[in-house]
């Protein structure tokens, strides 16, 4: 996929690097052309030179076709901006941002826009969330150790219980939308056809969810 990164700082760098070495198509924007330093010689993605909220400098890094922004640059403005820029602008199926100061973090909320608050968990996070793009949050919690995700279900599901879905510690079924109406499943309740599965999922456990999703029926 095609990831446009404001933001050429440790974290920025860091997860372009990893992302680029996947095989995914990565344009880096940050308003300090020398930032470009942290980047590797042999880096196979794009540097821009600018400011992430400016259209003419987005534009040039092709966000009409990114299919995720991320905003770490080193202010919470810029990040939100940038953010709401590429989501309501541009329309971009996946945006992400860091925030660092908490108390912001109703705006982004506001928003519908996820975010990452701890420079420990900032490069992990954003990753998992870009690896497991159709499980994206709805809420995170604390500095984004838990989230709160929405799926829907595929048919080969149709009949198991809800509650097969749940893993002490990691994942748990918190509600299911089914027909237009809201509900708490109990033990028993099956899963039906179209149920749309609010799931609270450790953000370390969104492989293991991912892999319950994709499963192939008979494997």
């Amino acid at each position: 996929m095609r990831v446009i990164i404001a933001g050429c700082g440790r974290a920025g760098s860091t997860l372009a690097v990893q992302l680029a070495a996947e095989g995914h198509d990565v344009r880096l924007i940050d308003r300090m052309p020398k930032s470009r330093r942290l980047l590797p010689a042999a880096f196979s993605g794009q540097f821009h030179a600018g400011n992430g909220y400016s259209r003419a400098i987005l534009e040039a890094a092709g966000i009409e076709h990114a299919d995720a922004f991320v905003a770490v640059t080193t202010g919470d403005n810029s990040n939100i901006v940038s953010a709401r820029t590429a989501k309501e602008t541009y329309r971009v199926p996946i945006v992400l941002a860091r925030i660092y100061d908490p108390r912001r973090a109703d705006i982004y909320r506001e928003l519908g826009i996820p975010t990452i608050a701890s420079v420990r968990w900032t490069v992990h996070q954003i990753h998992q969330m870009l690896l497991h793009r159709h499980l994206t949050p709805e809420l995170t919690f604390g500095n984004g150790e838990t989230l709160l995700v929405r799926s829907e279900l595929p048919p080969y599901l149709t009949g198991r219980r809800l509650t097969e879905f749940d893993v002490d510690g990691e994942i748990r079924v918190v509600e299911v939308t089914r027909a237009g109406r809201s509900l708490v499943p109990a033990h028993s309740t099956p899963v039906e056809p179209g149920d749309l599965v609010t799931f609270a999922v450790a953000a370390t456990a969104l492989g293991r969810l991912r892999g319950f999703l994709d499963k192939e029926l008979g494997t």
